[in-house]
């Protein structure tokens, strides 16, 4: 009687870590245009590592954006408080949106390689306007992160 044995070998692949794309968003504040931005694009698309920041960060959030983000289901992903550009390592992300032009010139003060991956939106502040202009910039903030969110 012979004797047989098999012999399995199991070659498995090496397991690849998978980076998510780093989107980040940048307003004067990070009090309502860039944390309204970074709640949505993590609700429509919780692949990606979404943040923002402000160029000047000291106020806190506006109650009108967690008022409006509570509408849109998505106030769970709103930050807790601002936070400052000169916190992040700009060079680490893979599209940066500022809100103006004057955004995208500061983090190119901070971070000139990161031209290319800066995009402008041209939405303006309606932190100390009338509560009528908050709602129309939610909106066109709203239309712009479904636009990115798409396209990403």
């Amino acid at each position: 009687m012979s004797i047989y044995k098999e012999v399995f070998i199991y070659v498995s692949k090496p397991k690849t870590h998978v980076v998510a794309m780093k989107v980040l968003f940048v307003c004067s504040g990070n009090a309502y245009r860039s944390p309204v931005a970074e709640a949505l694009l993590k609700k429509f698309r919780p692949d990606i590592d979404v943040d923002s920041a402000g160029t000047h960060a000291v106020i806190p959030i506006s109650d009108e954006a967690k008022k409006y983000l509570t509408r849109e289901n998505a106030v769970g992903h709103l930050k807790e408080k601002p936070e400052s550009l000169y916190e992040k390592r700009l060079d680490e992300y893979d599209v940066i949106v500022a809100m103006k032009q004057e955004h995208k010139n500061l983090v190119l003060s901070q971070c000139p390689e990161c031209e290319s991956k800066i995009i402008v939106w041209n939405i303006d502040d309606p932190y100390f306007m009338p509560r009528r202009y908050a709602e129309k910039t939610f909106r066109q903030i709203r239309e712009k992160v479904l636009e990115l969110a798409n396209s990403l």
